[in-house]
């Protein structure tokens, strides 16, 4: 049998002739060459122009070692500090920072602790001209830091020395008692663990501030290009194609109006 025989009566075949080829969206965009080439050259001289506009920036860091009770202990958890710093030093910064020149502070400042250590970071991204600016609010953030922690310590350490004190009272009174070896012991023990305690404080200690990175990290000029170049030739094509459609759409209303 042939095709013909085939075919089912009354059926007929579907009409693609409303279908756009791969040969007219080709044609299309040759028409309208001169509107990409225009988009394109636009978006990507204005990517070219604000990599090269951006200013270079670099990372700041300070890093400070907190208040210790001993060589394992804390006179505060680093995670308590961190959220004070973040809900209430840093904002006194910006407060006072923004009075003075009228603006924001330009920079932000994050804060992690390393784990399993009493160590804090200060990270700040800016550019050379706000460095001064970087390291006056690294070191106002480390000052409260550290008014903070030496009035922990000082009330860790009186109160160390007036159990010490009260010890050495006890073990004067045992002294003079009968069958009070074994007190005395204890509370010469007690007051040897007392005064090792009270050598072990250690206040907040600066170890960096604001030190400026080696290297910028930011801007990335190649990824800036890349990205201005992928997005020019995006927009480009469908400018163009929205071109044609829109002169297809004012054709058809002229013939319209003209009928």
């Amino acid at each position: 049998m042939n095709d013909t025989q085939n075919t089912i009566p009354g059926r007929q075949r579907p009409d693609y002739s409303d279908e756009i080829s791969l040969v007219d969206l080709v044609a299309t965009f040759i028409r309208r060459r001169r509107v990409f080439y225009a988009v394109f050259i636009t978006v990507t001289l204005g990517g070219l122009a604000y990599a090269l506009w951006m200013p270079d920036e670099f990372e700041y860091a300070s890093l400070i070692q907190i208040a210790q009770i001993d060589s394992e202990g804390f006179v505060q958890p680093p995670e308590t500090i961190i959220a004070t710093l973040e809900t209430r030093w840093l904002p006194e910064v910006q407060t006072i920072y923004r009075e003075k020149h009228g603006r924001k502070l330009p920079f932000d400042v994050s804060f992690d602790n390393p784990e399993s250590t009493g160590l804090i970071r200060f990270n700040s991204s800016a550019t050379k001209d706000d460095g001064e600016a970087v390291s006056a609010a690294h070191s106002a953030l480390i000052n409260s830091v550290k008014a903070h922690q030496d009035v922990l310590i000082e009330g860790e350490r009186q109160s160390l020395e007036r159990q010490i004190e009260s010890l050495e009272s006890a073990i004067d009174t045992l002294k003079g008692e009968k069958d009070a070896g074994e007190a005395i012991a204890g509370a010469i023990e007690r007051r040897s663990r007392l005064e090792g305690e009270l050598e072990g404080l250690h206040g907040v200690e600066v170890l960096v501030t604001s030190r400026q990175s080696a290297e910028k990290i930011a801007p990335k000029r190649s990824l800036i290009m890349v990205l201005a170049v992928l997005l020019g030739g995006m927009l480009g094509i469908f400018v163009a194609f929205m071109s044609e459609f829109s002169a297809t759409v004012r054709e058809h209303l002229a013939s319209a109006r003209a009928d």
